[in-house]
């Protein structure tokens, strides 16, 4: 039963048959075997089925959602056994927002030394992607925005506040200020993240109610491609300061605090709540605790 229910829960993910079975390892005769004979053991149908993926059934939205439940507690029950024969080890998928990918070292880093059995999968995703693939069982847990939409039944460490800092060089428009103001930054031309990621929303928010309308010269969902772009004296951005701490400040490069309002937004550590939780998950959240101690604070 565990393994349809796996196919099942591939099946949400991929929205697509053939998708779904290769990521599952098997051939999509198989696939749609498995999920067949689930719909015979409930006795109706699950998946809407034409020459493609049409979406679950009310009734297989329900047995999804139980799936994702059961799926998630025998795979915690599987590592909490195999966390007392050999010790604390297997693999942790994490995903984070572009702001946060580069905390991600302060947080694999100790941990591993903690537990050096443990081998990591860090990805770059949306804060709505990341909420996605949790439910789905594709992630253990996410590095992303804890106040800004909601998170739904999640369990959550906060890390550290968002500050928000205009990088530019010393000889640009606003380069010699001690701080700026988001009606001042709204003025000159930007590159940012792309629509789609939520501190290019926030940052929107923040200009529009500066009175003014964001301008950009470049958009990518990469915050290396931006801070690389700055790096060459011709382009400004907008980002948050303990991020343009870690990439590491130039001569090149100013971060300019950004006030008149002052602006901040909690990131930190996201996961599936399960009761018992799972042994890698819970060391995780340990270790996201520990460090939300030792995070320094970004002066305004």
């Amino acid at each position: 039963m565990i393994d349809k229910l796996e196919f099942l829960i591939a099946l949400a993910g991929e929205r697509h048959f053939g998708r779904a079975a290769e990521i599952s390892n098997v051939s999509q005769p198989t696939l749609s075997a498995a999920i067949k004979q689930l719909e015979d053991s409930f006795g109706t149908l699950l998946v809407n089925r034409g020459s493609r993926f049409q979406g679950f059934t009310p009734e297989g939205e329900r047995v999804l959602a139980w799936a994702r439940r059961i799926v998630g507690d025998a795979r915690a029950m599987r590592e909490d056994i195999e966390t007392v024969k050999h010790g604390l080890s297997g693999h942790v998928r994490l995903a984070a927002i572009p702001t946060a990918l580069a905390m991600t070292a302060a947080l694999t880093t100790p941990f591993r030394a903690r537990h050096p059995g443990v081998k990591f999968t860090i990805l770059s995703r949306t804060s709505i992607d990341i909420l996605r693939m949790l439910e789905n069982l594709e992630i253990d847990a996410g590095l992303t925005y804890l106040d800004n939409e909601p998170l739904g039944k999640l369990d959550r460490e906060p890390l550290y506040l968002e500050q928000y800092r205009l990088l530019t060089s010393p000889d640009s428009e606003l380069g010699d200020r001690e701080t700026v103001t988001w009606a001042e930054v709204g003025k000159i031309p930007l590159c940012l993240l792309t629509p789609d990621m939520q501190n290019r929303r926030i940052i929107d928010q923040m200009l529009f109610k500066a009175g003014v309308t964001v301008s950009t010269t470049l958009e990518s969902n990469s915050m290396i491609v931006l801070y690389a772009h700055v790096r060459s004296g011709r382009w400004a951005t907008i980002m948050p300061a303990l991020l343009a701490e870690t990439l590491g400040l130039t001569d090149r490069v100013r971060a300019i605090p950004i006030v008149e309002p002052e602006n901040t937004h909690s990131i930190g550590l996201v996961t599936v709540h399960r009761d018992p939780m799972s042994p890698l998950t819970g060391a995780l959240l340990d270790m996201a605790r520990h460090l939300a101690n030792k995070l320094p604070t970004p002066s305004i």
